[in-house]
């Protein structure tokens, strides 16, 4: 039992009465999420407990600015953090050989195209960069038609990085759901 498993009461936790199926674990992933070099450790937190909610896996571009298991990573995670498919890459050339993938997409508020124009599919590539500059110009290029945005209004200049995470798991969720219903 880790230090966690006492915070949440699993008993109280009404049952599943959505029309939308569970998601299950294990097996190949839905989705590849990258962080590329984070700073905010709660952000993380928060990322790999989404990351547990719909079996994507959590990748790290290290450096990361903070200790993987610092405790403020641990609890924005909650009891999930023992279920995440996590690994640490030293850089970006290691990650590319690690998830070789034509289906990259690289987020950000200069890209061109919105998230809602791409048909996403199992085990996409999402990648993320630092919560203070984004991704660095080696990565991105807001042109290329895998460069996504998530449509604001002028007066935001960003959003939360673990926010634009879950937005775009839930929408490639939505659309993978979707798709099963259209095919039964």
């Amino acid at each position: 039992m880790n230090q966690w498993e006492d915070t949440v009461n699993h008993e109280a936790i009404p049952p599943h009465d959505s029309d939308f199926p569970e998601i299950q674990g294990g097996g190949t992933p839905s989705a590849h999420v990258v962080l590329f070099q984070p700073e905010i450790p709660q952000n993380t937190g928060n990322i790999g407990r989404s990351c547990v909610a719909v079996n994507a896996k959590l990748w790290i571009v290290e450096p990361a600015s903070f200790q993987i298991d610092e405790k403020r990573v641990r609890r924005a995670g909650l009891d999930y953090w023992s279920h995440l498919n996590l690994e640490l890459v030293p850089n970006w050339d290691v990650l590319k050989e690690r998830v070789p993938s034509e289906r990259y997409f690289f987020f950000s508020k200069f890209a061109k195209r919105a998230v809602w124009d791409v048909e996403f599919k199992e085990e996409d590539v999402f990648v993320f960069g630092r919560e203070s500059s984004g991704l660095p110009e080696s990565i991105l290029d807001p042109n290329d038609p895998r460069a996504l945005r998530l449509p604001t209004t002028t007066k935001v200049r960003s959003l939360n990085l673990a926010t634009t995470v879950g937005i775009a798991l839930y929408e490639q969720q939505r659309q993978l759901q979707n798709r099963s219903q259209q095919n039964l």
